[in-house]
């Protein structure tokens, strides 16, 4: 399929915004949505502030590409799903995004999105997936009780959820 990529990590980055270190969050100095510990992880050595609040969009776009776009197979997903399920795994994890699009569509929830999970989304109207996959999401934040969190993260649904329908 032809990718979505650019547009996705583009309104990723406008989602996850710059650097910021907030003492409620537990992913700590932040950049880009680029945690500390994710980016040492990455460059395989320990980081700093300076470095953090440094980082540009051309410096984290192999990462996101790589850990979060590759790992779900977003590739072989279509417009708009890969850019919903991509977001969703920058947010809550890599795991969690597969196995959420898996419950949505009923197949077994591996956390791999492999041929059985792509044939049984080429079975669903996408509109209909974007607002299941949406509503999926929506009560994974409820049952996380965060109300210091939940806010933002229903309205970033919403936002995605708006420009995922755009893209159909």
């Amino acid at each position: 399929m032809q990718s979505n990529w650019k547009k996705s990590f583009d309104l990723i980055l406008e989602s996850e915004g710059g650097f910021v270190n907030n003492p409620h969050d537990t992913g700590g100095m932040t950049n880009l949505g680029v945690t500390r510990a994710v980016w040492e992880q990455w460059v395989g050595r320990p980081s700093n502030e300076k470095e953090i609040r440094s980082l540009t969009a051309a410096m984290v776009e192999p990462l996101y590409h790589r850990n979060f776009w590759d790992a779900c197979n977003c590739d072989s997903l279509p417009t708009p799903i890969d850019y919903l399920v991509f977001d969703f795994a920058v947010n809550a994890g890599v795991g969690r995004s597969a196995k959420t699009l898996q419950s949505v569509v009923g197949t077994k929830q591996d956390g791999a999105i492999g041929p059985e999970t792509l044939k049984a989304v080429s079975h669903i109207n996408l509109r209909d997936l974007v607002e299941f996959f949406s509503y999926a999401k929506i009560e994974f934040y409820k049952s996380l009780h965060n109300q210091y969190y939940e806010t933002g993260w229903l309205n970033r649904v919403a936002t995605v959820k708006t420009a995922a329908l755009s893209m159909v």
